[in-house]
């Protein structure tokens, strides 16, 4: 037979430690597969900005050097202007390092355009430079303008590529301007954007490496898995050794941007995060184990000695009593058994005292002395069992402060970056308000009439109660009106500070969007007793909520910070004190709530009178 501690730290285990281990591992596979996704979201991102970065420095740039060749009548300069022309052209875009026009009807006419001030010396003839286009098919076929690239070369100053412009008439006679663009600023545009893990690539259609982020100065070849992935056409990839993404250069190169990151590197986020979440779920559910283990056992002593003085009243032992300290329900409770074995015990001597006396009477004196002793032990069982009921209805408050210590456990072992410490702190917070809400209900449930009444100044209730308040209120301007004589009326100082308090606090939360905060609480006497005011600067309450507003659970705050019985509890307390409790409001004009009491020997005393019903009516303004 399992102990209660022990069956208590099974539903632990099974309430809390279960289910956190399936949300633990949901949340780990959810959070793997959204970090997965995002990193492959920035790879391809990657691919398709050095893509667009490749397109704009060699397509507008062929593009715009096509316009501007157009420009020059190049089948009429002559060889000066010709070389002037190249120059020109060169200097449009820092991707050019040679030139030179080829001209059927003038071989050798121009020269060859090299050497460009700051831009790499590329050595080459002008017989080397045409052999690598289709100069014939696009003289033939080609309209002025039209260009053509040839492949990627290696070269001593790193990669280029040879480029053709027809500028004349369409025919085999047609003049070109050909020229040869660099490639390494590809390569420092890919250096300077590459990540530290990722290798960025420029390729051609023939799987050639012509621009890359690992400084380079010869063209090489894609490795047979990247040139597979290459040719599959898929933007995502993943080879036995690295995840690679592809996108095509804007325009008609022919070339492809490809980012690659080794699998290492690339699954090292979704490591680290699995390493973290696990961690954190394993010291969660130790921390759990040991704070379960110490309150079961804490809990289960006390029952303990509950249950042994339970037993020892069953066998007789009416002198026993429970040794518990503390504040909480049990404490109560055994103070609730000591003073049942007390009154038994009690009951018990003068029961013995009377049956001693009455032996010597009739047996009839005899039968009824024992029916009275039996009505009397069952009269104190029920007030026994009622006083266990109502210690027992403060037991819900057990598991808030399980909760509520729980969370904060958490909390102190949770960075406020973690992306749990705000959901533990709405745990902390949402406990702290489960709390507060069942005071609140417990005030509310309370029997009515018991408020003890005595004749007070009413002018002391306002001052204690505005010495709390203007440390409470930072930006309100408080006005506080009282007149010089004692105002003397019958009520308990203490419940109609807690009302007071209870306005002023609505009315600080009416007045958080008023341009002017001003809070003002006046005293007045009356011929029956005397008025009580509090007037706000907030935004009002609409006509439709003036009769509801002193209803439970109804509330007005655009922030709902309790369950909507302050005002009702207020009601009741005035309603209590024989008064009356009114409020005027218009929208945006603010609030007057009035409470109207009796004066001093004008209430009714007398314990169990019933409660008159007076108070509670709204009104706007101008009703």
């Amino acid at each position: 037979m399992l102990r209660l501690s022990q069956k208590l730290l099974l539903f632990v285990l099974a309430a809390a430690v279960i289910p956190l281990a399936f949300a633990g591992f949901w949340l780990l596979r959810e959070a793997e597969r959204e970090l997965a996704s995002r990193l492959e979201r920035e790879q391809r991102a990657l691919a398709a900005a050095a893509a667009e970065a490749t397109g704009t420095q060699l397509a507008v740039s062929l593009e715009s050097l096509a316009q501007s060749a157009l420009l020059i009548d190049w089948p009429a300069v002559t060889a000066d202007e010709a070389a002037g022309g190249l120059r020109l052209l060169s200097s449009q875009s820092a991707v050019v390092v040679a030139g030179t026009l080829v001209d059927p009807s003038r071989p050798d006419f121009a020269p060859m355009i090299e050497g460009i001030e700051g831009r790499p010396a590329l050595k080459l003839t002008r017989d080397e430079l045409s052999k690598l286009l289709p100069l014939v098919t696009l003289a033939t076929f080609g309209e002025p303008g039209q260009m053509a690239l040839g492949p990627a070369q290696d070269s001593a100053a790193g990669p280029w590529m040879p480029a053709a412009i027809q500028v004349g008439p369409r025919g085999a006679e047609a003049p070109m301007v050909v020229l040869a663009l660099t490639l390494t600023v590809l390569d420092r545009w890919l250096v300077e954007h590459a990540p530290s893990v990722t290798t960025l690539e420029i390729v051609d259609a023939d799987g050639r490496v012509v621009a890359s982020s690992q400084w380079h100065q010869k063209v090489s070849s894609l490795d047979p898995e990247r040139m597979a992935v290459l040719r599959s056409g898929l933007e995502l990839a993943t080879s036995s050794t690295e995840q690679l993404s592809l996108a095509k250069v804007p325009g008609k190169l022919g070339l492809t941007a490809v980012t690659s990151i080794p699998l290492d590197a690339a699954r090292q986020p979704i490591r680290s995060l699995r390493r973290s979440v696990l961690g954190g779920m394993g010291t969660t559910v130790f921390l759990l184990i040991i704070v379960s283990l110490f309150f079961t056992r804490w809990l289960a002593s006390r029952l303990e000695q509950l249950g042994a003085l339970a037993d020892a009243f069953a066998k007789g032992d009416l002198s026993r009593r429970a040794e518990l300290t503390g504040g909480d329900e049990l404490t109560a409770l055994g103070r609730t058994f000591n003073a049942m074995g007390a009154e038994l015990e009690t009951s018990r001597a003068r029961l013995q005292q009377w049956n001693s006396e009455l032996k010597k009477k009739v047996d009839e004196a005899t039968a009824d002395l024992r029916a009275a002793q039996a009505t009397l032990l069952e009269a104190q069982k029920l007030a026994a069992i009622g006083q266990l009921g109502a210690g027992v209805a403060h037991e819900i408050n057990n598991p808030l402060v399980g909760i509520l210590g729980n969370a904060q456990l958490l909390l102190m072992d949770t960075k406020d970056t973690d992306d749990n410490f705000s959901l533990l702190k709405q745990i902390e917070e949402s406990a702290h308000r489960c709390r507060e809400i069942t005071l609140q209900l417990l005030r509310f449930s309370q029997k009515r009439g018991e408020v003890s009444l005595a004749p007070m100044d009413l002018r002391s209730v306002v001052t204690k109660a505005m010495e709390i308040e203007k440390d409470r209120s930072p930006g309100v301007t408080l006005e506080v009106k009282l007149p010089p004589a004692p105002v003397q009326v019958d009520g308990d100082s203490e419940q109609l500070e807690q009302v007071v308090a209870q306005l002023c606090s609505n009315a600080r939360t009416a007045m958080l969007a008023s341009a002017t905060k001003q809070l003002t609480v006046a005293v007045e006497s009356s011929g029956e007793g005397a008025t009580l005011t509090v007037t706000d600067t907030g935004k009002g309450i609409a006509p439709e909520n003036l009769t509801r507003i002193f209803e439970p659970f109804f509330t007005t705050k655009d922030v709902w910070t309790n369950i909507g019985l302050g005002l009702a509890v207020a009601y009741r307390v005035v309603q209590e004190h024989e008064g009356k409790l009114e409020v005027h409001s218009e929208p945006g004009k603010g609030a007057r709530f009035v409470i109207s009491l009796k004066g001093v020997g004008k209430t009714s005393r007398h314990a169990g009178a019933a409660a008159v019903d007076v108070g509670g009516q709204g009104k706007g303004i101008t009703g």
